[in-house]
């Protein structure tokens, strides 16, 4: 078993919650339905799995009354065998999109509150006015204050290091240094930044994960993929409404191209000569809808809340994860990548890509900072400790002229550069290796 965060996550729900369902989101095929699925059978001694997709007879369960017994009635129709502990008994209710009666039944389900519920969906069926999926139903009531939910990504680099064998002491050793900002001895950091380069590479998807740490092979690697990719494809084909469809699949392809620019702003134009966001606006919020990719805005002015001040006409899109955009790339770019080879701008786009990847994944939104007028440009801004910290990433090392202006001009209270080097500290700029964007 793959160790997750999120697994914590759900212990930290059992315990606290009060009258209240999980709603677990998030893209296809990051393991959803496997981490609930190992939870469940695991912390409780009783684990009962409905899944919409597999099973679409169980819909039945939730005709007629939503009473809470009247359901458990049911589910022992159908899962004569299935044992109901009270405040022992976990139930999983998988694919609900597909179940718009079961997804209002979570209120009256929390209420009688005997037994635990989690209920997953893919964002591709949860956005219900854009799948164009004739078995996706919208609920005719959202069980607002008896659902908590949260949104699940692929593994970030943290737990890609757990699977390759490193253990939580190893991690919080390099944490010491980000605290103290102490150089890292010179052999440990190659070290990690050659894990993050095989990151970038095999990216977070489960699957791609398990195969890598167990035969340590690319090749596999990037055939998961190209299987990951294709099966969004499909998702594409499937959930896509009518000639939109086109759309959101040439604005997808565009993106490793758009990333591989020195100027890697979003252009509609790189999709179709001559397109403008009237015609592809739509397919980008399905794009990030569907969690398929990250969209990080430009603001006008770097002050709290960075919300307010985004230019809606101004934005770069990234993948969802690093590793898929390199199975775009090919295995030549990612030899290329392993050993160091690689030049141009696409490394820039790529090391872009995955800090954009790590900033999600702890939480913070993307935005990043480029005036008109000049060529100062910071590659993102967070919204940190009650103010705003820009963040400069460099492929390799490289000097910060725009950071440095960006100093001089706002002074922020932390600026950080993300290189292929050291740690460093020099007049309020924090120099750390790529790997570290994990501690932020």
């Amino acid at each position: 078993m793959l160790k997750r965060k999120i697994y914590q996550y759900l212990l930290e729900w059992k315990a606290e919650k009060e009258r209240e369902c999980l709603l677990v989101k998030g893209a296809r095929q990051i393991g959803k339905t496997y981490i609930v699925r190992c939870f469940g059978k695991a912390e409780y001694k009783s684990f009962i799995e409905l899944n919409f997709v597999q099973h679409p007879d169980l819909k039945q369960i939730f005709e007629g009354s939503l009473d809470a017994s009247e359901i458990y009635k049911r589910i022992t129709a159908h899962f004569p065998e299935a044992e109901f502990v009270e405040h022992d008994t976990l139930i999983f209710l998988d694919e609900i999109q597909k179940c718009a009666k079961a997804r209002t039944a979570l209120k009256f389900l929390a209420e009688d509150n005997r037994f635990d519920v989690i209920a997953s969906g893919s964002l591709l069926g949860l956005h219900y006015g854009q799948d164009a999926d004739s078995e996706v139903e919208e609920a005719e009531s959202v069980p607002v204050g008896y659902e908590r939910q949260i949104v699940m990504y692929s593994l970030d680099f943290e737990e890609f290091l757990w699977a390759c064998g490193y253990t939580q002491e190893t991690v919080d050793y390099l944490h010491s240094f980000f605290n103290s900002l102490t150089k890292v001895p010179n052999d440990i950091n190659d070290k990690f930044e050659s894990l993050l380069r095989e990151f970038i590479v095999v990216g977070g998807m489960p699957e791609a994960v398990a195969d890598f740490t167990k035969n340590k092979n690319f090749g596999n690697v990037q055939r998961i993929q190209e299987k990951i990719l294709a099966a969004y494809d499909d998702d594409i084909s499937n959930h896509v409404k009518g000639s939109e469809k086109t759309k959101v699949r040439a604005c997808y392809d565009s993106l490793p191209k758009q990333l591989a620019r020195e100027n890697r702003k979003f252009k509609y134009s790189e999709v179709e000569r001559n397109a403008n966001a009237r015609k592809f606006g739509d397919s980008l919020i399905w794009l990030k809808d569907a969690n398929f990719v990250h969209i990080c805005f430009n603001v006008f002015q770097p002050c709290l809340p960075l919300s307010a001040n985004a230019k809606e006409n101004e934005f770069k899109v990234y993948f969802n994860d690093t590793g898929l955009l390199m199975a775009r790339y090919g295995t030549e770019t990612k030899l290329a990548l392993l050993t160091g080879k690689l030049v141009g701008n696409a490394k820039g786009g790529i090391y872009e890509n995955i800090i954009s990847e790590m900033l999600i994944k702890k939480g913070y939104n993307l935005n990043y900072y480029k005036t008109a007028n000049s060529s100062l440009e910071i590659e993102f801004i967070i919204e940190k400790n009650a103010g705003v910290v820009p963040i400069e990433v460099k492929a390799g090392k490289g000097s910060t002229p725009s950071l440095n202006s960006y100093i001089d001009e706002f002074h922020p209270a932390a600026a950080y550069k993300f290189v292929e080097g050291n740690i460093g500290n020099s007049d309020g700029r924090i120099t750390l290796p790529h790997y570290m964007a994990m501690f932020l």
